[in-house]
């Protein structure tokens, strides 16, 4: 009993820590994003030659250095942020939407639905992510909607597997029975009954996975199979300072940073998220 009593304050304290951090690194960087057409209404793309490539910390006016069309590094960080943001929330809204659907129906009327359905959702998930994102970009071509329904046709299939087996640990308890047994129709128990019992699993994965949306959309646009390269994107960001490595490190570098930094405040704000509203470890990484 002492030693429990000895643990639950240090557990306590980094359950906090992870939450200031999380909010610290993405809560402050989605702020800078979406105050950018504020801080700076040229979205990025004013450029000065004659400023090209100027490192770091040498220039009030340039913070973070220029790129090689002396461009502000810091505003197009800040601009390319609202593009790889928007892919992962909007990305995660659609494959939560479809796959809680199917989750709940596949999990409560079993069955044949349930057999097709989960089968179909076993061989989706056999196939690599970047594989099929490759092949179907490839044939529809690059464009930020374009990305966006790929990740919500191979992510949905996740939320899917969730919402079945929570919706099939809840199918047989006490409160729904009751809820069948005094006529209460299907769609009612559903939605009012069902789902409020397994929204924290999908809450939970939903804060994961734009982290590792945001991770994929940079990946992508860096093959060049994403955004528009006219576009500013931490991605394309990353694309474009390849080749200056050596010469202009500071032109990837801090586009690079900026995705750790959101990634990793997303995760940890999952991480704290779950020891919160799923203590028993149902939802995993």
């Amino acid at each position: 009993m002492a030693a429990a009593q000895a643990v639950s304050p240090v557990r306590s304290w980094f359950k906090s820590l992870e939450l200031v951090l999380g909010l610290l690194f993405a809560g402050g960087i989605a702020l800078i994003v979406l105050l950018s057409p504020i801080l700076f209404p040229d979205g990025g793309e004013g450029m000065d030659l004659m400023a090209r490539l100027t490192p770091p910390f040498q220039s009030w006016g340039h913070i973070l250095g220029t790129d090689p069309l002396g461009r502000d590094v810091l505003a197009r960080v800040a601009v390319g942020g609202k593009i790889s943001l928007m892919v992962g929330f909007l990305s995660v809204l659609g494959a939560v939407t479809i796959g809680t659907l199917v989750g709940l129906v596949a999990g409560y009327y079993r069955g044949i639905a349930e057999m097709l359905l989960m089968r179909f959702v076993d061989i989706q998930l056999a196939l690599p992510f970047i594989l099929v994102a490759i092949m179907f970009l490839a044939i529809l071509g690059a464009g930020i909607d374009k990305v966006i329904l790929v990740m919500i046709a191979t992510q949905w299939v996740q939320y899917a597997r969730l919402v079945r087996g929570s919706v099939l640990a809840l199918r047989e308890r006490e409160f729904i029975l009751s809820a069948r047994a005094i006529g209460v129709g299907n769609g009612r128990i559903i939605f009012t009954h069902v789902l409020p019992n397994v929204l924290g699993p999908i809450v939970i994965l939903m804060t994961l996975q734009v982290a590792n949306n945001i991770l994929l959309e940079s990946s992508l646009t860096f093959l060049g199979l994403g955004v528009d390269p006219l576009i500013p994107s931490w991605g394309g960001m990353l694309a474009d300072g390849r080749t200056y490595l050596q010469t202009a490190w500071w032109v990837s570098v801090f586009p690079g940073l900026a995705i750790m930094f959101t990634v990793l405040g997303l995760n940890l704000l999952g991480d704290w998220l779950r020891d919160v509203l799923d203590p028993t470890g149902q939802t995993s990484k």
